[in-house]
């Protein structure tokens, strides 16, 4: 059985879910049928304000895959911020952030780009967590764009809003890093 694995460019405004009580608009109803005529999921959440990359799939083994933090799959965002990073902000994310809640996260990377912008590599997916990390470190995350879940790249062709399915060789690295053979799907 053939499965389904697309590449969202998910933009802002727009819900991680297949419904919403509110009646926002929904990442599912951004894939055009030319692109998949199946009912899709999306693997994990991205923030309704925030854009990048975001797989959808018909495969729930794979979103559990995915998603699971024991994996650990790693997911890359470009943080824009306001305020002060504290100067241990880096080694706070090193060792797990802890955040307003009391909850640690799991060790994480944050490499500083330019004032007011961040990478910040993550390998689990908790509510808002991103942006929690920032503010536990001093500052306010003013933009949140994700451009790598695992192995699979945003794709800098494809446009904002716009979906496409996974090649081959983008399915056999995910695949890959989830422990999948690729005979399974």
């Amino acid at each position: 059985v053939e499965r389904y694995v697309v590449m969202l460019h998910k933009p802002a405004g727009v819900v991680s879910a297949t419904k919403d009580p509110h009646g926002d608009p929904l990442v599912v109803d951004l894939v055009p049928e030319s692109v998949c005529l199946r009912a899709l999921s999306p693997v994990g959440r991205l923030d309704k304000d925030a854009t990048g990359l975001l797989l959808l799939t018909d495969d729930g083994d794979l979103v559990h895959a995915i998603t699971h933090p024991k994996r650990g799959v790693t997911k890359l965002y470009e943080v824009r911020y306001d305020g002060a990073l504290a100067a241990d902000a880096q080694h706070a994310f090193e060792t797990g952030v802890v955040l307003a809640d009391g909850t640690r996260c799991k060790p994480a990377r944050l490499d500083l780009v330019a004032p007011g912008l961040a990478h910040v590599t993550v390998h689990e997916g908790k509510y808002h967590q991103v942006k929690r990390m920032i503010a536990a470190v001093g500052a306010h995350v003013t933009g949140l764009h994700r451009t790598r879940v695992g192995p699979i790249l945003l794709d800098p062709a494809l446009p904002e809003g716009e979906a496409r399915r996974l090649t081959d060789a983008e399915l056999a690295a995910l695949d890959a890093v989830t422990g999948r053979a690729a005979s399974e799907g």
